[in-house]
């Protein structure tokens, strides 16, 4: 079900999907751009990307993706890697930084939870609740190792050049990649055991 249809048959539901959604993008990219600049590379900071104010962030087209189809995305903060001393290692670190802050907000959620548990009914137990789902949702996608998804790019920081090159080759067609294999189910079962993978180790790390 896209938002727009959820917002017309179930406004309170909507607001509670849509709020930690919108925020749970935009903190994965903020964190891409705190990563960069922590490691030199002061594009972000430039260019007023480091903030929480959805209108820095959102793109028109990925906006109405996630109304209509409940799939969309934030405009990329820019990085610039050639400002960072080891780009190697800036290439891996500020690719896993979005999926490591959904991660965190995905613990920080069920630990609220677990510690108000048995869990709370009504409004704050539902947004507990997406906010979890969500982020892992985002994290288990965005570990994908195709092009543009920080699952390639996290892989690139450990592949020889020649194989980081031809990895980069398939950007500019791996939108449509990523989308045609979502439309077959393929990727399905890619992103079900990274979610399995991160839901152990959040078990594992709460009490």
């Amino acid at each position: 079900m896209g938002l727009l249809q959820l917002l017309i048959q179930d406004p309170l539901t909507f607001v509670l999907l849509a709020i930690p959604l919108l925020y749970s993008i935009i903190i994965h990219e903020l964190a891409h751009g705190w990563v960069a600049s922590l490691m030199g590379d002061p594009t972000a900071r430039y260019m007023g990307r480091l903030t929480l104010n959805p209108i820095k962030h959102l793109d028109p087209v990925g906006t109405a993706m996630l109304f209509i189809f409940g799939f969309g995305w934030a405009k990329p903060v820019p990085v610039n890697l050639s400002l960072v001393r080891n780009t190697r290692l800036g290439l891996i670190w500020v690719s896993a930084a979005g999926i490591i802050a959904n991660l965190l907000f995905a613990f920080l959620a069920i630990l609220t939870l677990r510690l108000l548990s048995p869990a709370p009914s009504g409004s704050i137990g539902l947004l507990l609740y997406y906010l979890a789902q969500i982020n892992i949702m985002l994290a288990s996608f965005n570990l994908i190792p195709i092009p543009p998804l920080d699952g390639s790019k996290i892989a690139m920081g450990f592949l020889p050049e020649r194989a980081q090159y031809a990895l980069a080759r398939l950007e500019p067609y791996g939108f449509f990649v990523i989308i045609g294999l979502l439309y077959l189910g393929a990727l399905d079962p890619v992103i079900h055991f990274f979610r399995w993978i991160i839901l152990t180790l959040i078990g594992l790390l709460l009490p």
